[in-house]
Parts: structure tokens; C-alpha cells; sequence
């Protein structure tokens, strides 16, 4: 159940509210308009009055309302009405009449509008004409002359909302933090659907703000980048004429006078203020990207497979700043993402937005290396014919989001841990588009039998939990390949082996042996090591083994030697 309040002001404030709620709506979806509940239990009913003009009706009922704010005079608040749609799951149950008049009763008492058994409160409506929600209206004056208490009103309706959810056996919604974005307004979507666009402008903004600021090494360039997606940017300057804020907007969206609809950065999502942009940027100048040339993927899938660590032993703001580096890589992902599978991504992406926000504040300084790295992917384009740059950049992110909804659920996150939980759903399905043909590819390649026995034997001598689970894994032949291909480019396999061992554990691995795949086929792409390396190596190698023999002295009698362990 989803209630949200909207305060209007002016001398015809109330008029125009339940002009509305009685009317035809935007799109003729207003049926059969009608009373629930009241202030007072007998207020005029503009919709079913059938002996009265529903015009009269109207007037009588605008009138009452604004009695109280009337006899204020000049001293009346600014705002004088509260509006409040609630708004049912689409698949709950449907509710009677007297079931929304009694959790309209609750919200208005929760709101500090109408509390229990004040007979001085505000005067209040509840308007029904849908089956799935009520509008509530009051105007902001107690009928004693006084303000209501209505403090964090928003917040207390909410509260309010998910206990109504468990009493009704309603679609229970997770509480926030006050630190989600704003949604469309009812207006706004209708105004979308009018003009023929897929969402609403808000939203449409929010992503390519959220994506100017994840590709734009500086200031400069993030407005340039902005102007290059179509969006309208208008600067709130300071005396000084330094910009302080920014609004956006997107062509032909426009008011009835034909001017651009401006939205403040702020009203978008909380962290795309200009100074919040600001500070996301400095994490990205003024130093240039420092990648190896042709191999952006891999340092891109380094830097994000680091975010676990960071999740499990970070303090809070660098765990924070980890998530919003994390959704920076999601949001840039999309665009070269191949074409079957980018509108999964997006929804991934959309979804995933709200698990970057917290009450904790981030701490970005640890986040420069992934940014940097997933931009140079976005500058660069480097190739990735077979799919496996991308496939194994996928593999970490899948990791890091899983972990981002662990750690928002120990701090009992819910908004956040249920988005994180929904990208991850979206991630799986693009993750089996993109990774099963790319494994299938390696696994034809596998090495000889010999080879992979030898593969085989190492794995069960360094790592006996796993073993078993590898060499039953679908992908074991595409990581015997990597690793011969390791070998081949001059590693030695059982080193890179342990060092893809030694990396993290497996323990959360859905799949240990194509997480080992994607972690050798990076090591095995860096550079091999010479042959005085090599060389050298072996030579550390054979004195640590002599000195690991004893002496002859020393020798201990023969004994019978050990079980072997199964």
C-alpha cells in the first residue's frame, strides 16, 4: 500500500483538489466518484447526491473545508491542503467502502491531520473512485484555529501503511529511509503515455544524469555529454555567478505555456545534486585513465572483483562508496552490452539504482580504480569478439550484487536489500544469455585427457573440499582449456592455479570452476614471465625442496605410510 502526500497552496487550493476528485480524471479514469468518510461522517457528497445539483454539492463541501482556513484571514498557512492518494497492490484483495473510510481514519490520525477523539482537528474527505485507491484531502487548519502537528507526516503514513498491510493481508511493501527517488506522479505517467514515451520524463532524466555522471572524467565533460543525450541543462548561478545547482530537462517536454519542464537534480535522486555530482566526479579527475592497452576488460573485472572484500570487511562509507562505484559499472554496462540482452541489462540497472543509496554516507576515495577502468571500457570499446570480456566482467558483478544484498540486509536495508535482490534476478538471466555460449566455446577446446588429469590431480591436492565439485562442473572443460592456454602462453599452470585459488574464496561460488575459468583466463592473458624468471623460480623451487629433505643422520626409520584421503 502505497500512500504519498502532496501539499497545495493558493486561494483556490481546495477548490481545484476536489474539482479533480470528483471529476472525470486525466484520462476519463474517474468512475463513479464518491464519499467514504469524513471529518465528521455527514459531509455533502458531490457523487451521490441525487437530489441535490452535483455542482451545489461541490461548493457546500469547498465551502465546510475551508471555513477554518477562512476565518484565519491573512494569517493562513501558505499551504492550506493536504492530499494524500493511497493506492493498493494490483493484486490485493479488493476493499469495501467501509474498509478504506477506516484506513482512511488511521492515515489521517497517523498523520497528526485527525487524531483519535480530537474533536478540534482538521476537516478531511476520503474520495473514492477506483477499486484500488482513495484520495484523502484536508485543509491545514484545526477547526479550533491552530496548526496540526503533522511533523515528519510523509514518514508516519508510511509506518502507518505496513501495519495496514498486515492487518487487510495486504502485499506487504518494504520500509524506507527517505533516501529513495522520487517517483512520477500519476500526472507525469499519463503525460508519458500521451506523448507516446516508453517511461516518464523523470525517470527517463534520472538515467541519462546517472549515466553522464558515471562515463564523464570531469565537470566539463559531463555537461557535454548530457547536451550529446538531448537533455536541457539550466544552472542556478550565486551571486558570485558561480552554478550552485542544475536543473534538467528533455526536449518536447513541455508546460501548457510551452516552456521546458525543469527538473532539480535533487528531485531526481538524492545523490544528483551538483555538488553530490561533483564530488562523485572528483573520484575521476583530474588523473587520466591508466590502463594497459587491450586490456580494459580484465581491470575493469579486477577492480569489481574486489567489492566483496569491501562488503565484508570495510568500514560502512567505503562499503557505501564500493555500492555507488558498483552502480556506476551497472549503469554504463547497457550500452555495450549486445543487442539480445540489453533491455534485461537495463532493467538490472534500473533496478539495482535504489540498492546505491543508503543513510551511510560513502567514502568514494577507494572507488577510483573501478570507475576509471569500466570508463575506459566506454571510451575505448575494446574488442571482445567471442564475448568473454564481457561474460567474465558479468561473472564479478553477479558477485558483487549478491553481496550488495547481503550487506544491506544485515543493516536491515530492506528497500535496498530488495533491489539488489531483483537486479540479481535480471543479472542471472543475462548472465546464462552471455556466459553458456562463451563456455561452450572454451570447452571445445579442451586439452588432451592426459593434460586434464594432471589438471585434475593438482586440484585435488590443493584445494580436496572443492575438487569433487570442479571436476563435476559443466565448466570444467572451458577451465582446463584456460589453463592450458595459460600453460601454452608460457605460465606455469599450476601456479596460475594457486593464484586464482589463493584470490578469494569459493565458498559462494555458484559455480567454482567457471568462476576459476574467468579468474585464469585473466591471469593467464597478463604477461608470462621470461625465462631468467623462470629459470630463477625453478632454482628457488629446488632449494626449498632440498632443504625441506633431511639428513641422512636425521632420517627417521621407515614407517607404514598414511590412509589416503578420500
Amino acid at each position: 500500500m502505497i500512500p504519498k502526500i502532496i501539499l497545495s497552496s493558493g486561494p483556490a487550493a481546495t477548490r481545484r483538489t476536489i474539482g479533480y476528485l470528483y471529476g472525470k480524471g486525466r484520462a476519463n479514469e474517474h468512475i463513479d466518484p464518491h464519499l467514504v468518510a469524513s471529518w465528521n461522517g455527514f459531509a455533502p457528497d458531490p457523487g451521490r447526491s441525487p437530489h441535490r445539483d452535483p455542482k451545489d454539492a461541490m461548493a457546500q463541501l469547498v465551502a465546510q473545508l475551508d471555513q477554518p482556513v477562512k476565518m484565519l484571514g491573512d494569517k493562513a498557512p501558505k499551504d492550506t491542503v493536504w492530499h494524500c492518494p493511497v493506492r493498493a497492490a494490483p493484486e490485493d484483495p479488493i476493499l469495501t467502502d467501509n474498509q478504506w473510510a477506516e484506513i482512511a481514519r488511521r492515515m489521517v490520525a497517523a498523520a497528526g491531520i485527525a487524531p483519535d477523539g480530537d474533536e478540534e482537528a482538521c476537516r478531511w474527505v476520503a474520495v473514492r473512485h477506483a477499486d484500488d485507491h482513495i484520495h484523502i484531502a484536508a485543509t491545514l487548519v484545526r477547526q479550533d484555529g491552530r496548526r496540526p502537528e503533522r511533523g515528519y507526516d510523509q514518514r508516519a503514513v508510511q509506518r502507518e501503511a505496513r501495519k495496514i498491510e498486515i492487518d487487510y493481508g495486504l502485499r506487504r511493501l518494504k520500509p524506507g529511509d527517505g533516501t529513495a527517488a522520487k517517483r512520477p506522479t500519476s500526472k507525469e505517467h499519463f503525460k508519458a503515455k500521451r506523448l507516446g514515451q516508453d517511461a516518464a520524463t523523470r525517470d527517463v532524466l534520472r538515467l541519462r544524469v546517472r549515466r553522464a555522471v558515471a562515463a564523464a572524467s570531469d565537470e566539463a565533460e559531463f555537461f557535454v555529454l548530457l547536451e550529446a543525450t538531448g537533455v536541457t541543462v539550466r544552472f542556478k548561478l550565486g551571486p558570485s555567478g558561480d552554478a550552485l545547482g542544475c536543473n534538467f530537462a528533455l526536449p518536447g517536454d513541455t508546460n501548457d505555456k510551452g516552456e521546458p519542464v525543469f527538473y532539480a537534480g535533487s528531485t531526481l535522486a538524492p545523490d544528483l545534486s551538483l555538488p553530490k555530482i561533483r564530488r562523485s566526479l572528483a573520484t575521476t579527475s583530474p588523473e587520466p585513465v591508466t590502463v594497459r592497452p587491450g586490456d580494459p576488460w580484465h581491470e575493469a573485472t579486477a577492480a569489481t572483483e574486489r567489492i566483496p572484500h569491501h562488503l565484508t570487511h570495510g568500514e560502512d562509507p567505503t562499503a557505501q562508496g564500493q555500492l555507488v562505484a558498483l552502480g556506476a559499472v551497472m549503469d554504463l554496462l547497457p550500452i555495450g552490452a549486445p543487442a539480445a540482452v540489453r533491455a534485461e541489462l537495463e532493467q538490472a540497472t534500473a533496478a539495482f539504482e535504489r540498492a546505491t543509496r543508503s543513510r551511510i554516507t560513502a567514502d568514494l576515495d577507494s572507488t577510483r580504480a573501478l570507475r576509471r577502468s569500466v570508463q575506459a571500457i566506454w571510451r575505448e570499446r575494446p574488442s571482445d569478439s567471442d564475448g568473454s570480456g564481457f561474460a567474465m566482467l558479468l561473472d564479478t558483478v553477479l558477485t558483487a550484487v549478491a553481496f550488495a544484498a547481503h550487506w544491506h540486509r544485515m543493516r536491515q536495508h530492506a528497500q535496498q536489500e530488495a533491489a539488489a535482490e531483483q537486479a540479481l534476478v535480471h543479472l542471472q538471466v543475462v548472465y546464462a544469455r552471455i556466459a553458456e555460449p562463451v563456455m561452450a566455446g572454451l570447452a571445445q577446446r579442451a586439452p588432451s585427457p592426459q593434460m586434464k588429469n594432471r589438471y585434475a590431480r593438482h586440484l585435488q591436492q590443493a584445494v580436496p573440499e572443492y575438487a569433487e565439485r570442479i571436476l563435476n562442473d559443466a565448466a570444467w572443460d572451458a577451465l582446463a582449456t584456460v589453463l592450458a592456454e595459460a600453460e601454452a602462453a608460457g605460465h606455469n599452470a599450476t601456479t596460475v592455479l594457486d593464484q586464482a585459488l589463493g584470490q578469494r574464496t569459493l565458498d559462494d561460488a555458484h559455480s567454482p570452476a567457471r568462476t576459476l575459468t574467468w579468474r585464469i583466463r585473466r591471469l593467464g592473458e597478463r604477461h608470462s614471465p621470461g625465462p631468467r624468471a623462470q629459470a630463477a623460480r625453478a632454482h628457488s623451487a629446488a632449494q626449498r625442496s632440498a632443504a625441506s629433505i633431511p639428513s641422512a643422520a636425521a632420517t627417521p626409520p621407515p614407517q607404514a605410510p598414511p590412509a589416503r584421503r578420500r
